[in-house]
């Protein structure tokens, strides 16, 4: 005969091996099967519903905690800025940043690496980095046309209009978890009563802040339990600096934060208390914490990677390379750190030392397109022809989007154009276009390759296309400007020889021509 498994510790099971939705239905039964008809004495009843409780009360709790699971996203790494956060943020200290102080400012440090003339920027001036993650991708648009026409995310071609819009959506589709509605009517709940109750407002805040995104519930629910724990419970403090940065209110979440600091040292109150300083433009604040957390936890990855990150925000590519290289030594495993610091290889001119960071990256695992797209350069430019278009073989066959398609073909033209068979070239850079229209360097190259073969009209119009693409890129603006210098168009040639120096203040060959031309106005 066999002995059932009891339900709730089945449940707990499912909970454990990450079977979220089993877990779920397994406790909705035990909740739907609660005894209270049975008849009994008065002492067995009271015993009977003294279990009940407790049961009922773990079953709720568990699929609370099972739903919101489902749900749930960290919120340190995943942090989106919408064009509204952008454009119409007041929260900075000052309009006008000391050099080196500001992520909004491009190139406002010095930091020893290779300029833009080597290394492809963002359209905020700083440098791309090795490994996408949230706001890496474009940065701070200067104006809000350039927001509206510039991709947030490596998936869309649609610009995030505002965080919050973010967190409706997974409120939306959270429900898909419970199709005959919310399993708790958060309007009939007494949030003072369950602030009270330590084992079931925990679960339940969290159920809130993630599976329903109720932020001013949540944030209700989180006063009360920290009043009712007379202000000395730091996790209640850090949930409460978490809904003020949702709100957007980041004075009173760093509060919170440090408040929560003053109680227990963790080292996720550090991460966040360090984004509430990113968002307000604080980058050295942020430097300094990351460093006052490294002094209570020694070699933290996470701490050491904050600061590596932010080092490579503000164009300080050797620091930031150097922390990299201090994860390593505690995380010799750690995706990121040796993505990045391969990349800072391949652009200083050492593509035999980022082809040992890329294999290492093999040898782990990682097995993606971007990843042999990155081995196929670093082949080509250190000699090793054999492999290179083995690589990039691989890569055309694990691309996932046409964004990655045209990436791959544009890098393949590049390869064309250094073994000098320009009409492989123009074959790619034109696959490139038809798989992403708005592939401004293709535009770029392609003018070139139809400027030599003398079609100066269709070459004028790809450069100008580019330019109108790509703004901060200064190659487009100079290209066009000498073409124009060369059909006689001095104005035209001034006016862009103006906007790649904007681009690209240290271009040596735009300051003589735009030197050159100012003598051949004067002449006038």
């Amino acid at each position: 005969m066999e002995i059932p498994m009891d339900p709730l510790f089945l449940a707990w099971s499912y909970f454990r091996r990450r079977k979220f939705q089993r877990c779920s239905d397994l406790c909705t039964k035990v909740l739907e099967d609660s005894p209270y008809d049975q008849s009994c004495s008065f002492k067995a009843f009271y015993d009977l519903m003294l279990f009940v409780c407790v049961s009922t009360q773990a079953a709720w709790s568990l699929k609370t905690r099972a739903l919101t699971e489902m749900v749930y996203i960290d919120e340190i790494e995943v942090d989106q800025e919408g064009i509204a956060e952008m454009m119409l943020d007041e929260s900075c200290i000052a309009q006008v940043a000391r050099p080196g102080t500001s992520l909004r400012l491009p190139g406002t440090s010095h930091g020893g690496g290779p300029t833009a003339a080597v290394r492809p920027v963002t359209q905020a001036g700083r440098p791309i980095t090795g490994f996408v993650r949230p706001s890496t991708q474009s940065g701070r648009p200067g104006t809000m046309e350039q927001a509206i026409k510039t991709p947030r995310t490596a998936s869309t071609a649609r610009p995030v209009t505002s965080a919050s819009g973010r967190f409706v959506r997974l409120g939306t589709a959270s429900m898909l978890t419970n199709p005959d509605g919310p399993f708790i009517n958060l309007s009939r709940l007494n949030l003072a009563k369950y602030s009270q109750k330590p084992n079931l407002s925990k679960t339940l805040f969290e159920y809130i802040f993630h599976h329903e995104n109720d932020v001013k519930n949540a944030l209700d629910l989180a006063a009360q339990a920290t009043e009712h724990a007379q202000f000395k419970d730091w996790w209640w403090k850090v949930q409460l600096g978490k809904c003020y940065y949702r709100l957007g209110l980041y004075r009173e979440a760093e509060k919170q934060f440090r408040s929560a600091l003053n109680h227990q040292e963790v080292v996720d109150t550090y991460l966040y208390l360090a984004k509430v300083y990113q968002r307000l433009d604080q980058p050295i604040t942020a430097l300094n914490l990351f460093k006052q957390g490294l002094d209570h936890f020694p070699g933290e990855v996470t701490l050491l990677t904050g600061i590596a990150r932010i080092h490579e925000e503000m164009n300080n590519i050797t620091s930031a390379t150097e922390y990299y290289r201090d994860v390593l030594k505690q995380d010799n495993t750690h995706v990121e750190a040796i993505a990045c610091i391969g990349s800072n290889h391949f652009y200083t001119d050492q593509p035999e030392i980022a082809l040992r960071f890329y294999r290492r990256l093999l040898q782990m695992g990682v097995y993606n397109c971007q990843l042999y797209n990155n081995l196929g350069l670093c082949c080509f430019y250190a000699q090793q022809y054999d492999m290179t278009l083995s690589s990039f073989e691989r890569a055309l066959a694990l691309v996932a989007n046409d964004e990655e398609q045209a990436d791959v073909w544009y890098n393949i033209g590049h390869v064309a154009v250094g073994i000098g068979d320009l009409t492989l070239a123009y074959q790619c850079f034109k696959l490139t276009l038809a798989f992403n229209n708005d592939h401004a360097e293709a535009y770029n190259n392609l003018a070139v390759l139809e400027l030599r073969k003398g079609r100066i009209e269709q070459s004028k119009a790809f450069l100008q296309t580019a330019a109108s693409l790509a703004p901060h890129m200064y190659e487009p603006h100079f290209n066009l400007s000498t073409l124009s210098e060369k059909i006689g168009d001095l104005q035209s040639s001034y006016t862009a020889a103006q906007k790649s120096e904007d681009a690209f203040p240290e271009h040596v060959d735009t300051q003589q021509l735009l030197r050159q031309l100012r003598q051949h106005f004067a002449l006038l």
